[in-house]
Order: C-alpha cells, then structure tokens, then sequence
C-alpha cells in the first residue's frame, strides 16, 4: 500500500467539502441539494465513480468552479469520493444540512476555505482517503479578549442571538 498527501488546489476565500457517499445517484442528488438549500449558489461538484465506468460525475452551476472541482477530483482519484467547491460568498454552514441529509452521503471529511491536503491510500486498483488535513496547527489558548471576540463576531455573523 502507497500513502500519498494530495493538495486540494483552489483560491483562499473559497470553500470545498469534501465527502464520500456510495452510489452513482450522489451527483444529481447533491446538485438539488445544493440549489434547493441556497436559491442562486454558485458551486461545482466532481464525484469519483468507484466500480463501472469508473468516471469522474460532475455537475454544478458554474463551469470554472465545476473544472476546478474535476481537476481536484482526479488528484484525490478516491472511489466514492466527492468535492464540493462553493463560489465566493457561499459557505458550507449554509447547506451543510442539506449536503449531509443526501441518503447517499456516507461521511464528510472536510467543509473549509483553509488550506487542505487530503491523505489517500492507494493498493493495485484501489484509492481512498484515510483523512485530511484542514488548516494548521493551534498557536495556544483563547482566553478573555479572545473569548469575547468569537463571541461578538459569531453574533455579528447573525449565527447567534443577543
């Protein structure tokens, strides 16, 4: 077995989920998903057929996040995995629920705009993800200012009341 750390490619103020689900389905399923979850989203959605043709599915509303989503998926190459890349402006929080709720959907491994490197396991004709690594690492403890800070920005978000 090869282990291989693969950088998903994207700008810095986009955001990807990246998931694995089990069923050829997945692509129309999480499109409406999407669409029905944020009237107007920008998105593109790659997903890695694992038995059969074996294509790399792919859909989305616009064509250059859809083309970044395939080169990232044939990167990744992992059976049964799937990237959502959301336009600017656009952020999992908001259809994350939706995304989770496709009965296709097995897991998520990410949902970011941070830097993101996916770690793959690869075995004659067999590739899959055995996790990612999202961002970087702490830098120490929030306390007091930091506490308050979280605090204020999350309610100025409109993700918390009062």
């Amino acid at each position: 077995m090869e282990l291989q750390v693969v950088p998903v490619e994207k700008p810095e103020n986009l955001n990807v989920i990246l998931g694995q689900s089990h069923f050829i389905k997945t692509v129309e399923d999480l499109h409406e998903a999407l669409v029905t979850a944020v009237p107007g989203i920008k998105f593109g959605l790659a997903f890695c057929e694992a038995s059969g043709k074996r294509l790399i599915r792919k859909s989305g509303t616009d064509e250059a996040l859809v083309a970044l989503a395939v080169r990232n998926a044939q990167a990744i190459g992992a059976g049964h995995s799937f990237l959502i890349v959301l336009g600017e402006g656009f952020y999992p929080i908001n259809v994350l629920h939706a995304v989770k709720a496709c009965p296709e959907v097995v897991r998520i491994f990410a949902a970011t705009a941070n830097p993101l490197a996916v770690i793959v396991a690869e075995q004659n004709e067999q590739r899959g993800i055995l996790g990612v690594l999202d961002g970087h690492k702490p830098l120490g403890v929030e306390e007091g200012e930091e506490v308050e800070w979280r605090k204020n920005i999350l309610r100025r978000f409109g993700y918390k009341l009062g």
